[in-house]
């Protein structure tokens, strides 16, 4: 090769360089092709209001490990991106925007509203595939998809219809999940429950026609206005007596009746608990089986509204601080007592969430859920790792019925027209302009929109065409593998396996690749309360996407979270470069260098060894990858790379390359380029940019390595010869033991002895002498009997085989280490006898933090040990004399 790379890596000069041309190119394109296999993964699509966070680092590196891999492997590889128009979260954004100049979504309406979301998300939401792109994903980006656009609306239409038509949708009053900030419904996992310290306020409820009082618990005094019962247990022998008695509701003085239900616990407050069946999903059941009315005391912003008399129009929260003390004040309150008790709040704004009964659109899940059920249990969907099958399972066979309406303005709204008429609903596939009943044109749509997550739900199927049986959908379907984090387990995944196999009758994808959170160093969940988030693009900026994204796949297990350590990156910074320097090497010994076959009967034994644990390792990458262990494929080839190519294959390439031996030189040259070309191969996945560019200089034959033919393993390459490779490394690696704990300099170089008890390890070690001579700084060494007597003042180490024998003589001034080493000795003693003095000082122990406190014993662990060692070093040199 005439050019060579340049003295240092620079990731700014690349990446965006190669993936402009890879774009440029088409290499990211999947066709339809009778002759390949497919492969398939659709990306979780990020919201369209999303930056690019760690999560979806972590999550889109691993889904481009395999997508890559399997392109190199031969498949036709459809990477499918897209994103999500997201509900709630784009519509804050828009009233966002119109807040700041004093209007509410009201003042300018639906359309201009929308028009406004619109314009946002084209202004805003390529945001979040720019940022993918900068990490290195190699989306098929003529596929990108959008769940609002045309083709995916359609497709939303079509499930809701064929779902209604099978009278699995339906429009009723039940309780909901209610959020009054974002003043819309939330399904039952769109809640988080944390842990709240609360009250618990034990109210009386005097009884009709007699004197005394049933006594009753609650959290939330300010529901009691829309109180319709008190139940009690009908086991409960406290009040046999009183069910179907009548008490009256204090403040309200309504007339509420005392009923029997077995739900009510009896370990509970007093055992006689309030029934408020239009502000809780317990006491609405309990209401049904009853027949009690409802009464629903708050508006959709959380304020009381006229059901709740004179308190009409104050906040729920100040409600409550003036009823509790207008209770206290009349006599009814008896006591409050201190509760940690389990809230529910808005998954996107935190706002503290309200059941209440309103008119909602369903989807009957029972019937849905069975073959979604089926599908895991028989293994044709596979969750990886296996224990998040029983998390899905559990979800699945408990399901209640999926709330979809929203009330929002964003997002796709519900094909529903009543008839202003005649009163007709009119479920269609297409916009209603006459009502087929009545024949009025007087209709209005329905004003709610699908929650996000039922777009989303067709999401495998949706994108490749459906409900048209398009080329994509016949050759891509069932798509491959999924990867996803296991907080979207039921808002997801569950939802695309049932949509999937009631409109598909397939499963979406055999796989599910469960990924965890990324936390901070110190295992927190990283957040904007804590500060402790990471940029992924300031780390691109910083270090590039190929350490980004090697930090993201080394030492991460399916399921399991990881922590994210800047030591973690500076180590795979370290490897780039050491990719980079040892190419450089390679390059610049393979001037008029022409590829050609290995005369595997004409090379040495390191040629062998190299060969052979190329063999090995092109089998383990490409078995861990096979099985999503993407951590351990990265592990294994870092290793092999670092170690094996670097540390010792380049080291005795050196011999023959700087020999005078030209045969030897050339296919020594021929090694080092199979080596390198098939190790970038396997690199290529995890560190893309570096890989195209250094594969871009060494000889090679096509486009690009994105491209190029993935290794396969070569029986021809299994040497049984080869492990006599590992005898000469223990040699080598025990002489520098005892070069390095001698404190020998590295300029001199050691004579060394060998006596033998295996004729075939001293043959060997003849034969490879060169190698010996050159890493471990030998001059000489010379081969004893097997009866004659030790060197003297000689150190020992013993291999496979064999002993060696070190003369110190001339290599150490004996005196002068002893005098060095018991001085360090003394300085480690003090260093011992300060930390113990500070791990003794209780005012220390209490005020530092915990981090320094554990420092400190760390430091004293470490100084110990090397006392342990400076001591070993004493006695060996004490002998020596």
């Amino acid at each position: 090769m005439d050019k060579d790379l340049p003295s240092v890596y620079d990731p700014k000069n690349v990446e965006d360089k190669w993936y402009e041309f890879w774009e440029g190119e088409g290499l990211f394109r999947a066709e339809v092709d009778s002759n390949k296999e497919p492969f398939t993964i659709v990306i979780p699509p990020p919201n369209v209001t999303g930056q690019l966070h760690m999560g979806h680092a972590l999550n889109n590196t691993i889904q481009d490990i395999l997508i890559r891999f399997k392109r190199m492997q031969g498949y036709s590889a459809l990477w499918l991106p897209g994103t999500d128009h997201a509900g709630i979260a784009t519509e804050a954004k828009v009233k966002e925007q119109l807040a700041k100049e004093g209007l509410s979504k009201y003042d300018v309406g639906r359309e201009k509203f929308l028009e406004r979301a619109w314009a946002w998300k084209e202004n805003y939401g390529g945001r979040i595939i720019k940022q993918l792109k900068k990490l290195g994903s190699s989306c098929d980006w003529s596929r990108l998809r959008f769940t609002m656009d045309e083709g995916l609306s359609r497709a939303v239409r079509e499930v809701f219809v064929r779902l209604y038509e099978k009278d699995l949708i339906y429009r009723g009053d039940y309780i909901v999940n209610w959020c009054p900030s974002c003043k819309t419904t939330l399904s039952d996992i769109e809640v988080e429950h944390e842990d709240e310290g609360g009250k618990l306020y034990y109210v009386k409820y005097p009884y009709k026609n007699s004197d005394g009082y049933l006594m009753i618990a609650t959290t939330r005094p300010e529901t009691m206005l829309g109180d319709t019962a008190v139940a009690v247990n009908p086991e409960d022998e406290r009040y046999r007596e009183v069910i179907g008695k009548t008490v009256i509701l204090p403040i309200i003085d309504r007339e509420i009746p005392i009923i029997a239900d077995s739900y009510v616990d009896l370990e509970f407050g007093t055992g006689a608990v309030k029934i408020t069946p239009g502000h809780d999903p317990n006491d609405f059941e309990m209401g049904l089986r009853h027949n009690l009315p409802i009464i629903n005391v708050l508006t959709d912003d959380g304020k009381m509204n006229e059901n709740a008399g004179k308190f009409e129009g104050m906040d729920r929260f100040e409600c409550r601080k003036l009823l509790v003390e207008e209770l206290k004040q009349k006599g009814y309150l008896e006591k409050i007592e201190d509760l940690s008790h389990s809230v529910g709040h808005c998954y996107r704004c935190h706002t503290t969430v309200e059941p209440m009964v309103l008119k909602q659109w369903f989807v009957k899940m029972k019937p849905l859920a069975k073959p979604a059920i089926e599908v895991v249990k028989q293994g044709k969907v596979k969750f990886i790792p296996e224990r998040f099958s029983k998390i899905y399972l559990n979800w699945l066979e408990n399901i209640h019925d999926w709330c979809i309406s929203r009330q929002l303005w964003w997002g796709h709204r519900i094909p529903a027209w009543y008839c202003n008429d005649c009163g007709e609903m009119i479920v269609s596939r297409d916009d209603v302009k006459c009502c087929p009943k009545c024949g009025s044109s007087n209709l209005k749509q329905e004003k709610d929109v699908l929650d996000t997550w039922f777009s989303s739900a067709l999401w495998p199927f949706s994108t490749l065409g459906w409900p048209d049986e398009t080329k994509d959908l016949k050759y891509f379907y069932p798509t491959s593998v999924l990867v996803t984090g296991y907080d979207i387990i039921f808002f997801w995944v569950a939802r695309m396996i049932f949509t999937a196999m009631e409109f598909m009758e397939e499963e979406p994808f055999e796989y599910v690749v469960i990924t965890g959170l990324v936390r901070d160093a110190q295992g927190r969940k990283m957040s904007k309360s804590l500060g402790n988030g990471i940029d992924p693009l300031e780390v691109i900026d910083k270090y590039g996407a190929d350490t980004l994204r090697f930090t993201l796949s080394t030492g991460n297990a399916p399921g399991n979270d990881m922590r994210f350590y800047w030591e973690k990156v500076e180590s795979s910074r370290n490897f780039a470069n050491k990719i980079w320097n040892a190419s450089r090497f390679v390059l610049m010994n393979l001037k008029d260098f022409k590829p050609g076959e290995i005369d595997l009967n004409n090379i040495g034994l390191k040629d062998k060894w190299i060969l052979q644990r190329l063999n090995d390792i092109i089998y383990e990458v490409t078995d861990s990858l096979e099985k999503f262990e993407i951590g351990i494929a990265a592990q294994k080839i870092y290793d092999f790379f670092w170690s094996e190519f670097c540390d010792w294959y380049i080291e005795m390439a050196k011999i023959d390359l700087y020999g005078e031996n030209e045969d030897k030189k050339r296919s020594t040259q021929q090694v080092l380029w199979l080596v390198l070309d098939q190790a970038l191969r396997l690199l290529h996945p995890f560190m893309p940019f570096i890989t195209e560019e250094i594969w871009s200089y060494i000889p090679h034959k096509g486009k690009s390595i994105m491209v190029a033919k993935w290794p396969s393993p070569r029986p021809e390459w299994n040497f049984k010869d080869a492990s006599g490779m590992t005898t000469i490394m223990e040699g080598v690696r025990g002489i520098r033991n005892i070069r390095a704990d001698m404190n020998v300099s590295p300029a001199k170089k050691a004579k060394a002895y060998v006596r033998a008890s295996d004729d075939d390890v001293m043959d060997l070690m003849k034969e490879n002498l060169d190698i010996i001579y050159s890493l471990a700084k030998v001059e000489k060494m010379e081969f004893l009997s097997k009866d004659a007597p030790n060197p003297q003042k000689a150190l020992t180490c013993v291999i496979k085989g064999a002993e060696i024998f070190i003369p110190m003589a001339g290599l150490v001034d004996v005196d002068m280490e002893i005098e060095r080493l018991n001085k360090e000795h003394k300085n480690l003693i003090k260093e011992i006898e300060r930390v113990n003095k500070k791990m003794q000082n209780k005012g220390f122990l209490e005020k530092a933090p915990k981090e320094v406190v554990d420092k400190e014993r760390a430091k004293k662990q470490d100084y110990t040990e090397m006392i342990q060692k400076v001591e070993q070093r004493l006695k060996m040199m004490q002998e020596i004399k």
